[in-house]
């Protein structure tokens, strides 16, 4: 009786958590969306480009401060008020001793992409990495008991004032000083929440016994982070050294909104996926069971929503951010069609971290960064368009490294896989290409992209109900019951 009960607890805590997920996702992809809209009509590519050079150097560095321990911490077993303080005393030294080497390391910085004005505009940005390093504790207290509706609360509330500040100062000619202020800001402001909701404070007894017990599997994630880091932003600092402020710029634009689209799904399941699995992780069947659900969801989701999005891209950017951003529309529509498999890999990711095996998640993403960057090179004198597809390939490729070892750890088998996330993929492409050749007559672009959504939404829906997808009907259910109780 108990395991049912236990059962149906997860069961439920899971569908809330997904629930608020896509609620966070959602909200924040929204405000991202009418933020982005407005920062792209007020500022140029090369004023974009100039800002998205930095980014891999912040990211390392928020990638240090945190060391892996945010990770280490949701799975400790038995956690205690030290467990938490020791993280959070070792995150703030280190992100100080990051923030002091970067700032004098920026006039280098600066050098290396031939732009003087990124030695003050980096020891600004360098700010932020400081902010997340305070957030870290708390962060990983509201994460293990899985209240997703705070950190929903939370990510929409920064994104809103740090959006609000940095369109304010577009729009009074602060030129990419906005954008950087916005970084800054959303760090900010994400930190105050997350103390305000997790009630959890530091005190000055500081022992950091507990960082030296979860060293051994905190180190091999901070260097797959920082490796993630370099593969994914590896082309804007390859674009950056090699091609003008202008052609960074358009990649930079194009990969935001293939990243908001991935983070839509990816922000939804990667808040519950690690959390559900550490539950579940001595029963190797029912984890199989849980991990293969999460993948049908992630599927059903993910494909629809970057195809989807490959689809309409250029009435899209010609529309919302006009046709000075005419040349990042095929770059988007590369990026999409590989990018509608990042979401699988988070989940494939958080499931060797609730299995603690930090080692397996760190080599596969090193051998996937190694493969990226060499693939990438390897086009680079076939153009700039030529190491778009070369990236956007591997992340396709490398999905089925990652199941061979799924497969050998839970028994999630190649099969399994193919009959869970194949029949989402296949009918996502043919409701684009239905739709897209229903609606190609029309002239209009308002009307055009209006009549594509609607019409690859209701396709899409449509087939799911008439193939009894069992996911589908799950997702109806939860929404019917939620609207019984309220």
């Amino acid at each position: 009786m108990s395991d049912g009960n236990d059962n149906q607890t997860l069961k439920q805590k899971t569908a809330q958590g997904l629930f608020w997920g896509l609620m966070s996702s959602g909200g924040m992809q929204l405000l991202n969306l009418v933020i982005g809209i407005f920062l792209a009509r007020l500022l140029s590519p090369e004023e974009y480009g100039i800002v998205g050079m930095l980014a891999i150097f912040t990211l390392i560095a928020v990638n240090l401060q945190d060391s892996g321990f945010g990770v280490a911490l949701i799975n400790v077993k038995d956690i205690k008020h030290n467990d938490y303080n020791s993280v959070f005393w070792f995150s703030i030294g280190v992100s100080l001793s990051m923030y002091l080497l970067l700032f004098l390391c920026a006039p280098l910085i600066a050098a290396f992409f031939h732009q003087p004005c990124l030695t003050s505009l980096s020891r600004f940005i360098f700010v932020s990495f400081i902010f997340a390093a305070l957030g870290i504790s708390p962060n990983a207290v509201l994460v293990r008991s899985l209240r997703i509706k705070e950190k929903a609360i939370i990510s929409i509330t920064a994104l809103f004032v740090s959006g609000a500040v940095g369109v304010t100062m577009a729009y009074h000619g602060y030129s990419y000083w906005s954008l950087a202020t916005q970084q800054v800001l959303y760090n900010a402001v994400t930190c105050v929440g997350r103390y305000y909701f997790a009630r959890w404070w530091p005190t000055l007894k500081v022992d950091f016994t507990p960082v030296k017990q979860m060293f051994a599997f905190s180190y091999k994630v901070l260097i797959t982070s920082i490796m993630s880091t370099v593969s994914n932003n590896v082309l804007t600092v390859i674009f950056g050294r090699l091609f003008p402020a202008t052609a960074v710029g358009n990649y930079t634009q194009a990969n935001k909104w293939n990243t908001m689209a991935s983070s839509l799904v990816s922000g939804t399941v990667s808040q519950i996926t690690q959390p559900v699995l550490v539950r579940v992780v001595d029963d190797k069947e029912r984890m199989c069971r849980v991990f293969g659900k999460i993948m049908r969801f992630t599927a059903f989701m993910a494909f629809p929503a970057m195809f989807g999005l490959a689809m309409v891209a250029p009435e899209f950017i010609l529309l919302t951010i006009t046709d000075k951003w005419v040349d990042s529309i095929p770059l988007l529509q590369i990026l999409c069609l590989g990018g509608a498999f990042l979401p699988l890999f988070t989940v494939y990711q958080n499931l060797f971290l609730s299995l603690g095996k930090s080692d397996i998640y760190m080599w596969l993403n090193i051998g996937q960064i190694a493969i990226v960057i060499a693939t990438v090179l390897a086009c680079h004198s076939l153009g700039f368009t030529a190491m778009v597809i070369g990236f956007a390939a591997i992340n396709v490729v490398w999905l089925f490294v990652w199941q061979m070892f799924a497969s050998r750890m839970v028994g999630y088998r190649l099969l399994t896989m193919l009959r869970d996330i194949v029949p989402f993929m296949l009918i996502s492409l043919a409701v684009m290409v239905v739709t897209y050749w229903v609606t190609c007559a029309i002239g209009d672009l308002r009307l055009l992209l209006v009549a594509r959504i609607l019409v690859a939404a209701l396709l899409y829906g449509l087939t799911m109900k008439l193939s009894r997808a069992r996911i589908f009907e799950e997702c109806i259910d939860f929404i019917r019951n939620r609207n019984k109780k309220h």
